[in-house]
Order: structure tokens, then sequence, then C-alpha cells
């Protein structure tokens, strides 16, 4: 028993019990430091979006560093070991440049902030909550509830259109009515009932726009506006509530038509209705 507690002293007043001791005490200190930035942020004016993309990479940097300082005090040679990353980094380099290229992609989309966490957002073809901003890729939410990743370099490349930035929307309602109708007894039925539906705003004003002649309808805009989080319900009942109001006006809302014209001295196109039963007869007789 007496000679485990020789060995034990004789370890701790060594020099290499030291040298450990302090790397763990660096590597800890480190550990901390990092949490301490981490948190840092998320009191600072960052949004979350920039919190996001931040939070790894300062981890990454300070615990990097950190883990270097703790080698070296374990007597490492540095110059061989930053040889050594040094290679390994160019390698590095070459195989993951789109990595590279995604979070350089990173942070010019958080010095543009063309959208934050919680913005909803259309990019190629997806429309989306916007989840997270990480270093590498941008996660949406779409309406049916499914995850798309979409890397960096393909958000800064693409158009993305911000639908939630303002907080108010316009409902374009495109609209068409038959050709015996009145136009300004159409536009006026549409501010009415637009009056009327209590999400509607007042100021914007909603517009009309005669858009021309179509080849079945006299065909319009009209174009109310909204608080964004009122869109979908308002663009229904906007709908629901134009269509009760041609009915009730007798308005109609015309179906696609086509016409068959061979010449005014043209006689009518001779029209033969058979059943079902007499063609079969006739095919039988054949």
């Amino acid at each position: 028993m007496d000679s485990i507690l020789v060995e034990i002293n004789r370890a701790l007043s060594s020099e290499e019990a030291g040298a450990v001791l302090k790397a763990i005490l660096i590597l800890l200190a480190g550990v901390f430091f990092a949490w301490l930035l981490r948190s840092r942020l998320a009191r600072g004016r960052l949004n979350e979006g920039h919190i996001a993309l931040l939070r790894p990479l300062i981890s990454y940097i300070v615990i990097g560093v950190t883990v270097l300082w703790a080698l070296r005090e374990l007597g490492l040679n540095m110059s061989v070991l930053l040889g050594a990353a040094g290679i390994l980094t160019v390698a590095l380099g070459f195989a993951s440049q789109t990595s590279a290229s995604n979070i350089i992609s990173g942070f010019f989309l958080m010095a543009e902030r063309p959208f934050s966490i919680g913005d909803y957002i259309t990019v190629d073809g997806n429309t989306g909550e916007v989840l997270s901003i990480d270093l590498l890729s941008v996660k949406i939410r779409t309406y049916s509830n499914q995850l798309v990743r979409i890397p960096n370099e393909t958000m800064l490349k693409s158009n993305v259109t911000n639908i939630t930035r303002f907080p108010i929307r316009r409902l374009d309602m495109k609209l068409g009515v038959a050709y015996r109708e009145d136009i300004e007894n159409v536009r006026e039925i549409c501010y009415e009932v637009a009056h009327k539906n209590p999400m509607c705003l007042e100021e914007p004003k909603p517009f009309f726009f005669f858009k021309g002649f179509g080849d079945s309808a006299l065909e319009f805009t009209f174009a109310p506006w909204t608080v964004k989080e009122n869109y979908w319900e308002f663009a229904t009942q906007m709908h629901i509530e134009i269509k009760r109001a041609f009915d009730n006006a007798g308005i109609e809302i015309p179906f696609p038509h086509r016409t068959l014209y061979t010449g005014s001295v043209t006689k009518p196109f001779p029209v033969q209705i058979m059943s079902a039963d007499k063609t079969d007869t006739n095919s039988a007789q054949d």
C-alpha cells in the first residue's frame, strides 16, 4: 500500500503530470470561453439567422486554438503539427470546394439579410418557412410539412422571394365576366364586397384593373390588401364572396367558348345526332 502511495506522489510531482493537468485546464477554459461567446451572441443585436451561422463557427475556432495550445503544453512539436495541418488543409480544400463555397455564401447571406428565421420564402420552386440558416445550407419547412435543404450557394445564385418580409400583402384576383356584362357595374360590386370584408385594408385602397378582351371573357384584376397573417383566409373569403355577389347580381362568369366560322355565304354545318344503338346496328349490317 505504501509503495502505491509513493508512486502516486511521484507521478503527481513529475513535470509530465503538471503538463497534462495544465493541458486539461486549458481545454476546460477553451470550452468555457466558447460557451461564453455563444451566450453573448444570443444577448446581442444579431438576429436568429446570424446567431445560427456564427455559433458553430466560433465554437470550431475557439476549440481548435485551445486544442493546439494544449498540445503545445504537452510538448508536441508545433512546427511539424502545423506543417501536417497545412498539407491536410490543402487536401481538404480540393476535396471540399463545394462546402467552402457554401460557407462563404453563408457569410454573404448573413451580410445581405434577404430573409430571417420564421420568414416564408420561395426559392427554386420550393415555398416554406425558414427553420435555420446554417454554415452549409438553409432549411425550410414547406406548407405540406416537408423539410427542404437548400445549399447556401444555391440560395445566393437563385431568385429568392420573401413572402412575409412586409407586414401587408396584396391579393391579385384574376377574374372574368361575359361580354354582355357592364364593367362599371362589375367594378362597383367588387369594391362593395371588399368594403364589407373586415380583413380588407382601407389603405392602401383596392384597385380594379381592366386587362382587356380575352378569348371567352372580359378579363380584369381586382387587388385588395390585407395583413400578412390573414392572407390565406382573406383570399378564400374574397373569392367566395365575389362569386356569391356575381350570382346575386346575375353576372355571368363564362367558361371557354369556341365558334366555328367558314364564311358569310357558307351554309350552316349539318349536324346529325346518332344514338349508340343505331350506330351498332349499322355496323352489324355492314
